[in-house]
């Protein structure tokens, strides 16, 4: 079926306001905490971000993990930092947010062990390297320096002479 050009401008303009028309907003969730990182070694910080109806009020956090914290206002949200004490098991902890109205929101932070490496990485060459051949390397490269110190006096002279 096709349209016709008065037909298709109508049906346009009659269409415009309802792009501009905002339909009812569904009812977000008010509250909610995020726990950045979420998966943290033992002995480490978490930051903590939460939101409330009214962020302008200080909120409680609370966990089996840290006890008891405040959280204040900063950048619209409602912020602190938590250290994960160092004795802490690994395991799932559950932090929950209490607002000044009684609105309530939870989440999870992960616990793993602390695990520090025994030495850095084996990258090859350097200090980690079996054998420690930095002589022979030492040797090797001022070997070659001269090599090419008497290869140039050689070619230097050889063209003077010829």
């Amino acid at each position: 079926m096709r349209m016709s050009v008065p037909a298709a401008l109508a049906a346009l303009v009659l269409g415009l306001p309802v792009l501009f028309v905002q339909a009812p907003a569904a009812h977000a969730a008010a509250a909610f905490i995020e726990i950045t990182p979420n998966t943290v070694p033992a002995g480490d910080e978490v930051g903590l971000r939460a939101s409330c109806d009214d962020n302008l009020k200080s909120a409680t956090v609370s966990s089996g993990l840290f006890g008891s914290v405040t959280v204040t206002p900063q950048y619209g949200f409602l912020t602190a930092t938590v250290r994960v004490p160092s004795s802490t098991e690994p395991g799932d902890y559950r932090v929950d947010l209490r607002c000044p109205d009684g609105t309530t929101a939870s989440a999870t932070v992960h616990v793993v062990a602390k695990v520090e490496p025994a030495q850095g990485p084996a990258t090859g060459g350097g200090g980690m390297a079996p054998g420690r051949n930095a002589p022979m390397l030492i040797g090797s490269g001022l070997a070659i320096l001269v090599a090419g110190a008497v290869l140039g006096l050689w070619t230097l002279r050889r063209r003077r002479v010829g």
